[in-house]
């Protein structure tokens, strides 16, 4: 499984899904607050099951193997190129 996120949306896509999580722990949302696990996980894991399937790679404007690091240094687009 490699990477298919870059930095950017990994960064959005925790800070989106941990707040969703929260609200719903807090109940201030509904059930559906619980959705927000979906983007977490998939910014945790820098990995988008949705993206493999539309053939989407929004890693280093779509080059592949360039996220094989844990590290994750931004470039001017935000991708994750080392």
């Amino acid at each position: 499984m490699s990477c298919n996120i870059g930095c950017r949306e990994r960064s959005i896509r925790i800070v989106v899904g941990t707040v969703l999580v929260t609200l719903a722990i807090t109940h201030n949302v509904g059930v559906w607050g619980w959705l927000g696990l979906i983007p977490l996980g998939t910014g945790l894991m820098r990995y988008c099951p949705l993206y493999t399937i539309l053939k989407k790679n929004g890693c280093c404007g779509g080059r592949s193997g360039c996220c094989s690091g844990n590290s994750c240094e931004s470039d001017s687009s935000g991708s994750c190129c080392k």
